[in-house]
């Protein structure tokens, strides 16, 4: 069974942080109409969507990704390189043990859940100005025993890693590479986004297919081209909040 936990979109969206981009108003009314799109989106793929409790005082509570890695064997509550985000990780505690045994990242450690790209047994981690040296020694010392290979890359440009690079089929990553380097992912396929679509590198894999902004028409239909189905969703509000299809849901595979 697949699950994705997700949270309600905040009233107080407009104001989230902001690293990379300037502010543009948003439409939290229409962010909402577009999230509950989004969260059908996974139920058409098979995904069984579980609501976290909602932080009607966090402007960034949406953006659940950050919050939390998990793996099958553990799940991680991060610490989030934003203050004002740190309390979004305590209500993820209850909802993820119902699933995982807990492990956490502790101070001076920082490290946002959309800074972790996971392929097989590496985890790639982004250094990031949310993700800083102490976060990505802490995760490597907690999946030791587990046999992950923890990988640092370097990000510029862009808040996270999975703003520049996401999976999209078993050995394929689709890449902005102005944001980070290809050559970090060694023995990996790449495709890279449509230079007009330089936010396009974030897709959210669900089994074959991908959640996919509709936004970026030109990256979609490279990916249809590679043999990918692509599952459009609206997000320009969200994308407003430097939130992507990956930041609005935390996937991973459990016991029915």
């Amino acid at each position: 069974m697949i699950v994705a936990v997700t949270r309600a979109v905040s009233p107080a969206l407009a104001e989230c942080e902001l690293t990379h981009l300037a502010r543009d108003p948003i439409d939290v009314a229409k962010a909402i109409a577009d999230h509950e799109r989004y969260e059908a989106a996974l139920r058409l793929l098979g995904a069984r969507v579980v609501r976290a409790p909602e932080e009607p005082a966090l402007p960034d509570a949406v953006f659940v990704e950050d919050t939390a890695l998990v793996l099958d064997e553990v799940a991680v509550i991060t610490r989030p390189g934003a203050p004002s985000r740190r309390p979004e990780s305590e209500s993820m505690v209850k909802v993820l043990s119902a699933y995982r045994s807990l492990q956490r990242i502790r101070p001076p450690g920082t490290l946002d859940g959309g800074d972790v790209l996971a392929v097989g047994r590496t985890i790639y981690v982004g250094l990031s100005s949310r993700t800083n040296h102490n976060g990505l020694a802490q995760l490597e010392t907690l999946l030791r025993e587990w046999g992950y290979e923890v990988i640092p890359v370097p990000v510029t440009g862009c808040l996270h890693l999975k703003s520049a690079v996401t999976q999209v089929a078993d050995n394929l990553l689709l890449i902005n590479a102005h944001w980070v380097r290809p050559e970090c992912f060694a023995s990996i396929d790449i495709m890279t986004v449509a230079p007009s679509e330089p936010a396009g590198a974030n897709a959210l894999r669900i089994g074959t297919a991908v959640i996919y902004p509709s936004h970026h028409p030109e990256t979609a239909e490279r990916l249809d081209r590679a043999g990918v189905r692509v599952v459009p969703v609206p997000c320009i509000e969200l994308a407003k909040a430097e939130g992507g299809v990956t930041c609005c849901s935390v996937v991973f595979e459990a016991e029915p």
